[in-house]
């Protein structure tokens, strides 16, 4: 593989000890999010094809979504065949289970002997957070709950556009069945990478998932909103996907509930005197592979940076997607020396990012004073790879900043909580002056006369 040169000056830095470097930060939250009018030269020429105009991404899922609402099938299987070269039988959608039941024979015992290990602990982590139904009585003849009821049905988007992820099966699934969800559609592009890939299968089949569908992009998202013949719709749709699946689940948020909206995958990593080049450098490597990945130092040690650079340098030559891992660091990765470590919490908590690690001395007590991140990984054992994998916590979080007010993907993602009033007579006519009162005021009289009555 010929190795591309990444020069000492190919990642940002920004120096936030000087004036102005809000400026410079802002315009790396930016590259964080999926801005949704940003279209490359093939997705422009395939665009126009099938479009018959140069129409943005967001207008191309609106467009897309819309036929699926009002043509069901038909319209799956016409952009099935249209954006992904697919061939999809309108009669016969989902894959039959026989492809299941083959992957999971071909398996290997170590792969599937992974699996078994991987859901072991998600499902311990996930049933440990577990929302459990609250009850109090606060008075005499007046009882309050909080009950958590499972959804009944979700849809799992797994990405296969140019790598197969049965991690992401695990960390939807696994929390989902955790809450009790009853019945899980996963749709994945018709790929070899996607919903034709056999680990993906293997893997679905040994969790108890026997829907798959292989559809992509916003095509997929629309049909598990609206549900179309062979496929009926969910109450929420959870996982990654590109732009298209990000913005197609922003579209139809409302019409069925969402995780997130997904951007560029993102690893802050504050770094001191203490931590080691080479593993920052592996931890910045590894986020960057996810081609487009954020790969940030926050660091009070400028030395550091000089030798995390060299780290990459060495490193990165090594890597099975090296060139795609040097333009994602590139465009989107950056040095960022502060004053200290006040100022890296103050800089994290502007970022909000995805994934956090705080590799430096003493990680707790910086933890402590950081509020936003979807998830963090403390000390030099923790990397973020392990989190992506097999830790237990899902690895769907919130990105582009959205930590600020998002929580990563959970068991309790999947309850649906509702509360539980019931009053006696005797503490119906306590409290009764209270909600008359208030309703004479906003002058709704029959809320007042629905209580009046029952007091005569």
């Amino acid at each position: 593989m010929n190795s591309l040169p990444l020069s000492a000056t190919s990642i940002q830095r920004i120096d936030a000890r000087t004036p102005g470097f809000r400026e410079e930060l802002d315009r790396v939250r930016a590259k964080l999010s999926p801005a949704g009018n940003i279209v490359s030269p093939k997705g422009r020429e395939l665009t126009l094809r099938v479009f018959g105009e140069p129409l943005t991404p967001a207008e191309v899922v609106q467009r897309i979504c819309e036929s699926v609402k009002t043509r069901g099938i038909a319209a799956v299987v016409e952009y099935s065949k249209q954006l992904d070269g697919a061939h999809l039988d309108p009669d016969r959608l989902r894959l039959p289970e026989d492809m299941l039941v083959q992957a999971h024979r071909s398996a290997t015992a170590e792969f599937l002997s992974t699996v078994r290990q991987v859901r072991d602990n998600v499902l311990t982590f996930q049933r440990a957070i577990l929302h459990r139904d609250v009850e109090c009585e606060p008075s005499v003849g007046v009882r309050l709950s909080q009950r958590y009821v499972p959804l009944h049905r979700i849809g799992v988007c797994v990405p296969g556009g140019a790598a197969a992820y049965p991690s992401t099966v695990l960390m939807t699934v696994v929390p989902a069945q955790a809450a009790g969800v009853e019945q899980i559609a996963i749709v994945a592009p018709p790929t070899k990478f996607g919903a034709y890939n056999p680990d993906v299968l293997a893997t679905c089949y040994e969790l108890g998932v026997r829907e798959v569908y292989p559809i992509g992009g916003a095509q997929a998202v629309a049909a598990l909103a609206y549900g179309v013949a062979g496929l009926l719709p969910v109450d929420k749709i959870v996982g990654p996907g590109n732009l298209f699946v990000a913005l197609a689940k922003k579209l139809l948020y409302g019409n069925v509930d969402i995780d997130s909206i997904a951007g560029p995958s993102e690893v802050v990593v504050i770094a001191d005197t203490t931590t080691s080049a080479r593993y920052v450098a592996a931890d910045m490597l590894a986020q960057a592979e996810h081609s487009p990945g954020a790969s940030l130092l926050v660091t009070w040690d400028e030395s550091l940076v000089y030798r995390v650079e060299q780290a990459i340098q060495e490193q990165v030559t090594l890597l099975s997607r090296h060139e795609l891992t040097v333009e994602s660091l590139n465009a989107f990765g950056a040095f960022i020396i502060v004053r200290d470590p006040d100022q890296a919490c103050e800089i994290t908590n502007l970022l909000a990012p995805e994934h956090l690690h705080i590799a430096c001395e003493g990680p707790r007590k910086l933890l402590s004073r950081i509020r936003n991140a979807g998830a963090t990984f403390l000390g030099p054992f923790s990397p973020v790879a392990i989190g992506d994998y097999a830790a237990g916590p899902s690895h769907v979080l919130p990105t582009g900043g959205t930590a600020r007010w998002a929580a990563g993907l959970s068991a309790n993602s999947f309850l649906r909580a509702g509360s539980v009033i019931e009053y006696s007579e005797s503490a119906l006519r306590e409290i009764a002056p209270y909600a008359m009162q208030l309703a004479t005021v906003e002058g709704l009289t029959a809320h007042r006369k629905s209580i009046e009555i029952r007091l005569q």
